[in-house]
């Protein structure tokens, strides 16, 4: 059960017996005269305040325990891959291996640390099988299908860049030959614009989606980190400043969804997942990068403009919109836990201010903290999501709690809030959660209110 997280005024207001209605527990008026009327207790829909790192943990447990059960490793009756509700080798369980490991590095719990290397284990001893069920013409798990010949980015980058970090973090693992799959695809076969950019043809023809810049690039930079060649840092690079010679809208500071090569006018609509996998995007290129390496202020430059414009529009109950800049679209779950991450992320590696962004991450956090249910179902997340140029098609996507793109995000924002807990000291002062660079509250520091 969620529990509300009061304002350190709560057991003051409590103490005097005052309601959010303004009358005390006697039923008297109150007001200026008997009253200090600024500890009125605010109705929150959302936990408002500081979490606690114990809090956090509770909610990525319960999103753990559901995504074991629903993830199940083993061969059916059937000869094929066993089925849950989630898919082994889609993108979106790509970002979900990332962030178990970003969990288990930063809550010392080695169980989510297991959850992805027991599958990148499993899928490696499962492929010499179906290559040659698949060399030999019969049938493949369509699962196994994406591993051993992916044909699209998203078949092929969120889960390199997992592998890559199961690789890099545990070299007895053998999953080299996957990895080295997946780059050849990404780098050899993606069909491309004449200027290199990562493009589709759907819906039109030469069409850029922004999504692409997370399903390619990542595992591009984090390749180079593997092998320490530096061309693939210097292709990462490259594609970002082409994604966003094409899909960044400056006055905005955001990214538009789609671009389409023969247009001259190309309408902007600013989809809040997308635009999350592009500044997740390039926090996962800094990652990778060497520091002072060409280029890499120019990604940081970046990082920080989309995310004033991100900060923006966070939404009073602390979610983002479906289309960012419309606050008549839906409160989106998957969007909000990425926003969660990259600016917890930004703060924790010294990109992003903490006094500016820590309360928007806090917030961020406690609103999906209200979505991660008690199966630890993560719900008001936006189905898969094709590119558009009008408004009602993303207004009117569906939401689901089985559409698998908010649990990787919803795990990396945990994890990095838990690491921000560590390492910053926000806390209450005047009803308002602040950022502070020291531990006041062990130095019997007053926090005022006004």
């Amino acid at each position: 059960m969620k529990k509300t997280i009061l304002h350190t005024s709560a057991a003051l207001i409590l103490a005097l017996g005052i309601c959010s209605c303004g009358q005390t527990s006697d039923k008297t008026v109150i007001n200026d005269m008997n009253t200090p009327l600024h500890l009125l207790q605010p109705d929150y829909n959302v936990p408002y305040g500081v979490p606690t790192k114990e809090e956090v943990k509770e909610d990525l447990d319960r999103v753990l325990n559901f995504v074991s059960a629903e993830t199940p490793m083993g061969i059916d009756e059937n000869g094929m891959l066993k089925r849950g509700s989630f898919r082994l080798a889609s993108y979106e369980w790509g970002v979900t291996y990332s962030a178990m490991l970003k969990a288990g590095e930063t809550t010392g719990d080695d169980a989510y640390t297991k959850y992805t290397t027991e599958r990148h284990s499993f899928l490696a001893e499962q492929a010499p099988k179906w290559r040659k069920v698949r060399e030999e013409g019969g049938r493949v798990d369509p699962q196994m299908g994406q591993v051993v010949s992916p044909r699209v980015l998203d078949d092929a980058g969120a889960v390199c860049v997992s592998m890559i970090r199961s690789q890099y973090a545990h070299p007895e693992l053998q999953l080299r030959d996957l990895i080295d799959n997946y780059i050849d695809l990404i780098m050899n076969k993606e069909y491309r614009l004449a200027d290199g950019t990562f493009a589709r043809n759907r819906p039109l023809a030469n069409a850029v989606w922004l999504d692409d810049m997370f399903m390619g690039i990542p595992a591009i930079a984090w390749y180079g980190k593997l092998t320490g060649d530096k061309k693939y840092y210097d292709e990462a690079i490259r594609q970002i400043m082409l994604f966003k010679e094409k899909m960044w809208v400056p006055e905005k500071k955001l990214f538009r969804h789609g671009w389409i090569e023969s247009m001259t006018e190309h309408p902007s609509f600013h989809w809040g997942r997308a635009n999350g996998w592009a500044i997740l995007t390039l926090c996962e290129v800094l990652d990778a990068l060497p520091e002072n390496y060409p280029g890499r202020e120019d990604l940081l430059q970046l990082l920080r403009e989309h995310a004033s414009g991100l900060l923006a529009l966070q939404s009073g109950e602390g979610f983002w919109h479906q289309l960012l800049d419309r606050n008549d679209s839906y409160l989106e779950s998957s969007a909000t836990a990425i926003y969660a991450y990259c600016f917890a992320h930004g703060i924790n590696e010294g990109w992003l201010n903490p006094l500016t962004y820590g309360p928007a991450a806090i917030l961020a956090w406690n609103a999906v903290s209200t979505v991660i249910d008690e199966e630890g179902k993560v719900n008001g997340t936006c189905v898969g999501t094709g590119m558009a140029f009008d408004p009602a098609f993303y207004y009117y996507r569906p939401v689901s709690p089985y559409a698998a793109h908010a649990y990787g995000p919803a795990v990396f924002a945990g994890a990095e809030i838990i690491r921000l807990l560590d390492t910053k000291y926000p806390r209450l002062n005047d009803n308002a959660v602040q950022f502070y660079d020291e531990d006041y509250s062990s130095k019997g520091a007053i926090f005022s209110v006004n």
